[in-house]
């Protein structure tokens, strides 16, 4: 009788589980493997929607919680919550002895959660190395992780060449699309009045759905660019609803969501802004929205299969591989506010997403399938794509 190899699985935020739901679903349906949920970060803060319940309510076991986040809004305090991060993480990694650990993108809870495979000599599958978002320090965190990796199951065929040039073994990168798109032909999304049933609110007959996270590569944490934000949005139309999930815990997080609670409520009616909706609630927000606003992946990575155009804001995503319906903008008042009215006209039904096509998780399962044993995971060699120089 085979014995089922241990997949352990970090999540730290609401994006990044969402991307990661159908994936942790297939393993925990899968026989061959025996499925080790740790979650950290964002889904244990209570000023963060504690998104836990979220996964709990979905119905998955929770192997270990990892608490990490200080609850602070500085650089300071993110560089002591990745220290407290690797502390806890190489706990509770020495505790559950997985034999492969699958992590996703390039925030600092995933960063902390490498280290400490590192230095246990755990494998580690990455998920969505490859990409670049030159506007953020999540740029240098995803390539670093990239280099801590054994496995990399990349979104397209351009990351796949960068993690290649980063010296990695062209047999272990998996271009295997973006995960968050299974939802899209595997879930059925909530019709309109569904879905203003969750919200507790009526849709408009135009509606924006705006998430702007800080930018840790600018010296103000891109509260300039938010502030340029809601300046445009005070100029549009104000028949047009306007629909806000809060930025994540990056340094300035924070305060740029204590701006825009105050912004909201001088605004009544026409904004409204969440937490978190989870994620059905949000992509059924985003299939009904006119168009997406602001800095965050999912304008680039989902909006475009639901033929929704978006408007990209200044440097965060900066880079990063874009569909025809992506709009990106300065970080200015008005060149925001005309990107916004070019995108609520723009005809996106034809537009092909460079991201996949929603069938990610059966191809990282196969992946995982095949790989090796850990002895031989951990055994890494440059590879080189170019001549050597003498």
């Amino acid at each position: 009788m085979s014995i089922s190899r241990r997949i352990g699985v970090i999540t730290g935020s609401r994006a990044e589980y969402g991307l990661l739901f159908w994936l942790l679903s297939d393993i925990r349906a899968d026989a061959d493997f025996d499925l080790q949920l740790v979650v950290t970060g964002m889904h244990l803060a209570p000023e963060f929607g504690n998104t836990v319940r979220e996964i709990e309510k979905d119905g998955f076991e929770i192997a270990r919680r990892v608490d990490m986040l200080l609850s602070g809004d500085t650089p300071m305090a993110i560089a002591k919550s990745v220290g407290l991060g690797v502390i806890g993480m190489s706990d509770a990694l020495e505790l559950l002895k997985p034999d492969i650990v699958v992590m996703l993108g390039d925030r600092f809870e995933i960063l902390a959660a490498a280290q400490a495979c590192l230095f246990l000599g755990i494998p580690i599958a990455h998920i969505a190395g490859g990409d670049t978002t030159e506007g953020a320090i999540d740029e240098s965190m995803r390539h670093a992780i990239t280099k801590m990796a054994h496995v990399h199951f990349v979104t397209n065929e351009l990351a796949a060449r960068r993690v290649r040039q980063l010296g990695e073994a062209p047999e272990r990168i998996f271009n295997v699309g973006s995960p968050g798109l299974d939802h899209l032909r595997r879930r059925q999304l909530l019709d309109r009045e569904a879905l203003e049933g969750v919200l507790e609110a009526q849709l408009g007959e135009r509606n924006l759905l705006i998430t702007f996270h800080p930018v840790t590569l600018h010296d103000d944490q891109g509260a300039a660019e938010f502030r340029a934000l809601l300046a445009a949005l005070d100029d549009l139309d104000p028949s047009i609803r306007l629909w806000f999930t809060r930025p994540n815990a990056d340094a300035g997080g924070r305060a740029m969501a204590l701006a825009l609670d105050a912004w909201a409520a001088a605004n009544g009616y026409r904004a409204k802004v969440f937490t978190s909706l989870g994620q059905l609630p949000y992509l059924s927000l985003m299939a009904q929205a006119t168009a997406v606003v602001g800095n965050s992946s999912s304008g680039l990575y989902e909006a475009p299969s639901l033929g929704i155009a978006t408007v990209d804001i200044g440097d965060r995503q900066k880079g990063r591989l874009a569909a025809s319906s992506v709009l990106h903008c300065a970080g200015e008042p008005e060149e925001i506010r005309q990107t916004i009215d070019r995108a609520i006209t723009l005809d996106c039904r034809d537009t092909l997403n460079p991201y996949g096509d929603g069938h990610s998780s059966g191809r990282i399962l196969d992946a995982l399938r095949s790989l090796p044993g850990r002895a031989k995971l951990l055994r890494k060699s440059f590879n080189m794509t170019g001549p050597a120089v003498e």
